[in-house]
């Protein structure tokens, strides 16, 4: 089935270049159907990027998605013309009064800065309030993941010696597998680009949080609400087989202290093609979320959905 975007919206072309099923608004709105309702706060500079690996990420299921980019109203961004921005995306104020099965916050290139000194951090926080009345389940990425366990739960983040850079081994720690990694294999890989970390210790301190999965070398990477109503990611399983390429020649080229990404290159070597490990388990992680936690759970009457996230379904039984 397909992903409904708005019309001409340039991850169109690529997606469609890759074999993906892209509906625009006009044909959508002539079928019979109750899509999901999915909205995307894009905090990445680079937005066009970010929404093609989320839209591809979020296409391989079976499900009608109808996909909202929402904007941060109090920041400008820097690295997407303005056109496409007020094309393309809306403010809060637009979206407010809106009901979503659910939503995905992205990260943002201020991970070493307080959160209280972020230019955005209380449209942010009044963003994230309002998510837990207005959306059924929320994904959040990298930065995104640590503002939002910050906000709901007080969790410090600390920042690394040196950045976490590479491809990582993964494997689940929660005692049962929860469907958010149903078909997944015992290891499995994520990349990770960060420099700052949240620590097992404080998140067993909150007895609403469980540690779904765990690298030896990256640390916690998946935390969820014993409700599977907020999933927190550290990692970016979304990128694509360049971006931490780009990302190693951008510091590269500018001068700035970054060694290459651990098991990424073929022969750990940088002029030599990346190697995608991730592609599949990025696709199961975004397809079960999208099934287990949004589809099957959302009420068919979206002004409902805040009576329906008062059900309580504890990970145990997931």
């Amino acid at each position: 089935m397909p992903i409904r975007i708005p019309d001409n919206l340039p991850a169109r072309h690529v997606l469609e270049g890759e074999g993906i099923f892209v509906m625009e608004e006009n044909r959508a709105l002539s079928q019979d159907i109750r899509p999901l309702h999915i909205v995307i706060l894009n905090l990445m500079p680079d937005k066009v990027t970010t929404e093609t690996q989320l839209l591809r990420t979020l296409s391989n299921t079976p499900i009608q998605i109808d996909i909202d980019l929402l904007r941060i109203s109090t920041h400008e961004s820097k690295h997407t013309s303005a056109e496409h921005m007020l094309k393309y995306y809306e403010t809060f104020d637009e979206i407010k009064d809106r009901f979503y099965d659910g939503m995905i916050i992205t990260g943002a290139p201020v991970e070493q800065m307080p959160y209280e000194e972020v230019d955005y951090w209380d449209e942010l926080c009044q963003i994230m309030e309002w998510s837990k009345t207005h959306v059924y389940s929320v994904m959040h990425i990298c930065w995104g993941a640590m503002a939002g366990l910050y906000y709901h739960y007080g969790i410090p983040k600390y920042d690394l010696p040196e950045k976490c850079f590479g491809v990582f081994e993964h494997s689940m720690t929660w005692s049962k597998p929860v469907k958010l990694f149903r078909g997944f294999n015992d290891v499995f890989y994520v990349p990770h680009s960060r420099h700052t970390e949240i620590r097992r210790d404080d998140i067993a301190k909150i007895y609403d949080l469980r540690i779904l999965s765990e690298s030896p070398e990256s640390g916690v990477y998946a935390v969820s609400d014993r409700k599977g109503r907020m999933f927190f990611l550290t990692g970016h399983s979304e990128y694509d087989r360049f971006t931490l390429d780009s990302e190693y020649k951008r510091d590269l080229n500018l001068g700035r202290p970054i060694k290459k990404p651990i098991n990424y290159y073929k022969d750990d070597d940088p002029e030599k093609e990346p190697v995608m490990l991730w592609r599949a388990s990025a696709t199961l992680l975004f397809a079960n979320w999208l099934n287990y936690y949004v589809y099957q759970e959302t009420p068919f009457d979206l002004s409902l959905v805040n009576e329906e996230k008062k059900t309580k379904i504890d990970l145990e039984d997931t």
